[in-house]
C-alpha cells in the first residue's frame, strides 16, 4: 500500500510538474520522505497510526524526553523542574498543528 502511495504520488508530481521523463532522485527522495510508512502505537490502548519518518522521529522523542524529564525531577524532588518538559511539550504541539490525527491517536 505505501509502495502504491508513493507511486501515486510520482505520478502527480510528474502530471504538476508536466514531465516528459521520470524525476531526478532529489524528487524521488521527496516523495519517499513523505511517505507514512513508520507505524506508532498508543502505549495505553493499543490503537496505531502510521507516520512519516520525521514525525516518527518527533514522537520517539517526546518519550525520550518524557523519560529523561521525569528522571531529573525525581532527582530533584519537584515535578515539572527539568527543561525538557518544553521539548516534550513543543514536540506534541507540532502534531497538534501538523497531523491532528496523529495527535488524537497517539497523544491525546
Amino acid at each position: 500500500m505505501v509502495i502504491t502511495m508513493v507511486y501515486m504520488s510520482l505520478v502527480i508530481v510528474i502530471e504538476r510538474y508536466n514531465m516528459t521523463t521520470a524525476p531526478n532522485k532529489e524528487i524521488i527522495d521527496h516523495i519517499k520522505s513523505k511517505a507514512k510508512n513508520e507505524e506508532r502505537m498508543n502505549r495505553f490502548n493499543g490503537e496505531s497510526i502510521m507516520l512519516t519518518k520525521e514525525e516518527s522521529i518527533i514522537h520517539d522523542r517526546i518519550f525520550i524526553n518524557e523519560l529523561a524529564a521525569t528522571l531529573e525531577d525525581k532527582a530533584a524532588g519537584v515535578d515539572g523542574t527539568s527543561k525538557l518538559w518544553d521539548k516534550v511539550r513543543k514536540d506534541i504541539n507540532y502534531f497538534r498543528q501538523h497531523n491532528a490525527e496523529a495527535y488524537m491517536v497517539l497523544l491525546d
